[in-house]
């Protein structure tokens, strides 16, 4: 069995998509359909299965990929620490505790980010403060096929 049919990462799907307004190149995150976007050229996305933020740690807007890191460490944000308290300050890569997966961007000014997973089962789900989750095999899929700058655009 490939790595992909055991845990249900698919590594982008090319399909039909209303891209109407949006710039070739652009991610596009449907928080209600827990799907993530990426126009490749008029009417044509990549789609990729994603967790997103629980109910009330939702956002939307527009932003841009502001990082691209692989492996990272993790510095669970102040409203996670006050939820864990006992989390570190500091989560190495690697670590089971470290939720950043096998690669990350970062977006909306670093208080988010688009990256991996440890927990493969929380995709197609509202699990997170709000990033969005992808398999580790789709955030590197997508890693490759963007760079800093790249606009995001997450809807309700």
């Amino acid at each position: 069995m490939s790595l992909a049919a055991a845990t249900g990462a698919s590594a982008g799907e090319v399909v039909s998509f209303d891209s109407a307004g949006a710039v070739n190149g652009t991610i596009i995150v449907h928080t209600k359909e827990r799907r993530l976007y990426l126009v490749v050229a008029p009417g044509v996305a990549m789609r990729y299965s994603v967790g997103v933020g629980k109910t009330g740690r939702q956002w939307k807007g527009a932003s841009s990929i502001s990082g691209k890191y692989l492996k990272p460490n993790w510095e669970p944000p102040s409203e996670i620490r006050r939820d864990s308290p006992t989390l570190p300050e500091i989560i190495p890569s690697g670590s089971p505790q470290n939720p950043m997966g096998a690669a990350a961007m970062t977006i909306a000014g670093g208080l988010y980010a688009i990256h991996g997973t440890n927990k493969p089962a929380s995709i197609g789900k509202f699990v997170s403060y709000g990033c969005i989750r992808m398999f580790n095999e789709d955030i590197l899929d997508l890693f490759d096929r963007v760079s800093v700058g790249t606009p995001v655009v997450v809807t309700p």
